[in-house]
Parts: structure tokens; C-alpha cells; sequence
């Protein structure tokens, strides 16, 4: 793991987890993996606004094959006594995904209860397939199984921000991932 982080970020990020070139190559590889296993048929790509962003955005350019672009978004509420992380849609998709292969791209999967929410949400669309890809799977903390076609990085229960990942919207700009912590982050 490198330790070294740009000095022109605040002291409140951590050592690099994966490093730009680390997640490229992984990038890549799926979007080799998954152009092959697509080939010749319908495909419409669906992500999540805004995390998976930047994920997305690079495993479309490395795939070798046309496909379609479409986008949710969602709004989170919680988790509190109250609301136990309630998940409501708030942008349905634009593109007809019926009768057409569908590829969930999500940027951090922990819990599974939000990824469950939206596979319920795109099977009600009929697609002729539904698969999931995660950049990043934390297991740890899991509380519904998923079943991931493609996994682009395995991680600890740890907090990491950057490739599109955040803490209060911050850091998503970062080109690789570092860690972070929450309770030591600086306000600003």
C-alpha cells in the first residue's frame, strides 16, 4: 500500500488503498471481460448518480462493443432508529431497457440493501437480463446477498473516498482511492 498522498490535499485523507494505475488495470480487465460476454447483443449500461461516475465513465470507454447509457438516482434517508436507511428513486430510467440486456454498474456495494432496492426497481422495467458489476464489494457488513456478475475490487471494512466516492461530497476528484476518516476529517 502507498503511503504517499499529494501534498495539495488536506492531512485529513489517509495512505493510498488503490492507486490510479491499480484501478485502470482493473478497469480494463472488466471492460474486456464484459465486452466479451456481451458481444452482439442489446446492452444498456444503468448506474446509480453520482458515485459511480467515474467508474463508469472509464469502464464504458474500455469496453469494445456499443451499448446504451442510462441513469437512476436515488435518495437515502437515514439510518436512524426511524428510517433504517430508507432508499426512494427519485430519476426513473429514460432509456427502454425491455426485452434488452441490462448491466447494473454500482460503485461501492456494503450493506446490499440499496443494490437490492434497485435490482427490484430495474426487473419491474422486463429487461431480457439483469447483471450487477461493482467496483467495489465490501462484504463485511453485508445483509443481503448479491449476486455480482463483476467485481472490480474486493475491500476491508474500512471508509475510502476518491474515484468518485465522497465523504459529504468531497473527494470524489481524487484519482485513486484513499483511505479516510470520518471522525478525523476537517470542516470545511
Amino acid at each position: 500500500m502507498d503511503s504517499i498522498v499529494s501534498s495539495s490535499w488536506p492531512g485529513d485523507i489517509g495512505p493510498i488503498f488503490l492507486t490510479e494505475e491499480q484501478i485502470q488495470r482493473r478497469v480494463a480487465e472488466l471492460g474486456a471481460q464484459i465486452s466479451q460476454d456481451y458481444a452482439g447483443q442489446d446492452l444498456v449500461v444503468v448506474g446509480v448518480l453520482k458515485g459511480v461516475l467515474f467508474f463508469m465513465a472509464d469502464l464504458l470507454r474500455a469496453m469494445a462493443i456499443p451499448v446504451a447509457v442510462d441513469f437512476l438516482a436515488i435518495a437515502r434517508y437515514g439510518p436512524t432508529d426511524e428510517t433504517h436507511g430508507v432508499v426512494r428513486l427519485t430519476k426513473d430510467l429514460n432509456e427502454t431497457v425491455a426485452g434488452r440486456h441490462v448491466l447494473f454498474v454500482e460503485d461501492i456495494i456494503d450493506t446490499g440493501l440499496t443494490t437490492n432496492f434497485i435490482m427490484r426497481a430495474l426487473r419491474l422495467h422486463e429487461p431480457l437480463s439483469l447483471k450487477a458489476c461493482a467496483f467495489l464489494n465490501r462484504t463485511r457488513r453485508r445483509l443481503i446477498d448479491i449476486d455480482l456478475a463483476y467485481v472490480g475490487f474486493d475491500i476491508p471494512d474500512f471508509y475510502v473516498v476518491g474515484y468518485g466516492l465522497d465523504y459529504r461530497e468531497r473527494y470524489r476528484n481524487l484519482p485513486y482511492l484513499v483511505v479516510f476518516d470520518p471522525d478525523q476529517a476537517a470542516e470545511g
